[in-house]
């Protein structure tokens, strides 16, 4: 696997906080990498700091070979989508105008056909494609959440026309959905990661998370803890020093299995 993004020494402080301490990162070509952590741990800040949205205070962000802070906005959407923890519209846009923001300035070569296919497709793969002509205020937040992951699937799949090394960052992409649905976007996700696209995602689920990746990374107070394997990352020790409750990993076949301490 080759890097697509590296980040060294990174900081960041914030509200005069340390929100992020001084955190190496690396991210490889179709590698899928879930983020775990108790609340306040700086997961969420970390996103923001690895897709551009905040510069750090220390340290630096390569992606592609380039200073991150170089790369201009038009060229880094096309390289990384990011869907965040919420998005709010204040316009009665319908679904399928609200995944077609994905593609708008997006990609070479396409025509305006070609834009569409691609926010329909995107909305068929995140299950909405029967809401396409609803009203986006009208839906419910499980829904919302999949509309927004159409627009990201939208824009990878534009973008793809001028760049093949991309980025998908998800934050909590799953906090609002049901149990099928869930299961649906993450395997769309590593559908993704089959096709060499790099996913980040933060999850709070460690069941979840560790069934899914061999690539978990565990944050605490601002600090990477440990990244590994799920086996490696979530012991027992470290689960009852960072969530501070007792946790056991189990190895039971086909993935490890968190369960609650016995005694």
């Amino acid at each position: 696997m080759t890097a697509i993004l590296e980040a060294k020494g990174m900081s960041y402080r914030g509200g005069g906080r340390l929100l992020v301490n001084r955190v190496d990162f690396t991210v490889d070509a179709g590698c899928f990498t879930i983020v775990v952590g108790p609340n306040g741990a700086g997961k969420s800040t970390l996103l923001k700091l690895l897709c551009g949205e905040l510069a750090p205070t220390e340290g630096d962000i390569v992606l592609g070979g380039r200073p991150l802070r170089s790369i201009p906005p038009w060229q880094l959407a096309h390289l990384r989508a990011v869907m965040p923890q919420a998005s709010e519209l204040g316009f009665p846009f319908s679904v399928l105008e609200v995944a077609s923001l994905g593609v708008e300035g997006i990609g070479r070569g396409l025509s305006r056909s070609d834009r569409r296919r691609i926010a329909e497709q995107a909305l068929e793969r995140a299950d909405v494609a029967h809401l396409a002509h609803r009203n986006y205020q009208t839906l419910s937040g499980g829904e919302r959440q999949r509309v927004h992951f159409a627009r990201v699937l939208a824009q990878l799949g534009a973008g793809r026309t001028f760049e093949d090394r991309q980025i998908l960052f998800l934050d909590e992409p799953i906090s609002s959905l049901d149990l099928k649905h869930q299961l649906a976007l993450l395997e769309e996700a590593r559908r993704l990661v089959r096709e060499g696209i790099a996913v980040v995602a933060v999850l709070h689920d460690l069941q979840l998370a560790a069934g899914l990746t061999d690539d978990l990374a565990l944050m605490d107070e601002g600090r990477l803890v440990a990244r590994g394997a799920p086996d490696r990352v979530l012991t027992s020790e470290r689960l009852a020093a960072v969530f501070g409750v007792g946790l056991v990993m189990e190895s039971l076949p086909p993935h490890p299995w968190v369960l609650a301490g016995r005694s």
